[in-house]
């Protein structure tokens, strides 16, 4: 039986793609989600004030820093692994481990920070739907769950500078 088909899966290059994929897509998966359920709630809002649509889109803005934490990770990664520019000399499949290992914290939160900030957020729009000027205590819940995007993406970070090609 043929197994070349295996030395390519669990090559460097593919692998490392792989850890990229996972810090980008589920973080932007989550942020995408996220900015449906506030933007929901937020048109709720605009069919009776519409102008409140500043208020309302700052709130449907925080929704989107996990994607941008997993764009930047996903850089990180495929930089230093030289996919780049096609340097890729000692991206073995272990270095490409370590990129998936690097592109987990951000992905897996990102993911799943994104939505429960969107269900925060979303309760945030439907108050400052009813009283504007409760806007930045409002804010400060949602806020609350981004401080744990922060800490995948410092953990993705620090896991990725311990990389070495």
């Amino acid at each position: 039986m043929e197994w070349a088909w295996l030395d390519t899966i669990i090559s460097g290059p593919f692998l490392t793609l792989l850890g990229a994929a996972i810090a980008a897509g589920l973080s932007m998966s989550g942020s995408a989600k996220a900015l449906g359920i506030i933007g929901e709630a937020a048109n709720g809002v605009m069919v009776e004030q519409p102008e409140k649509f500043g208020i309302t889109l700052l709130l449907q803005a925080i929704g989107t820093t996990q994607g941008i934490y997993g764009l930047l990770v996903t850089f990180l990664i495929l930089s230093k692994s030289g996919l780049l520019t096609g340097a890729t000399e000692g991206l073995t499949a272990m270095v490409g481990i370590q990129f998936i290992a690097a592109g987990l914290p951000i992905g897996i939160v990102g993911w799943y920070s994104a939505i429960a900030q969107a269900r925060v957020a979303a309760t945030s729009v439907a108050v400052v739907g009813k009283n504007a000027s409760l806007l930045g205590k409002t804010f400060i819940y949602p806020a609350m769950v981004e401080t744990f995007a922060v800490f995948s993406l410092l953990v993705s970070i620090l896991m990725w500078n311990a990389i070495v090609i």
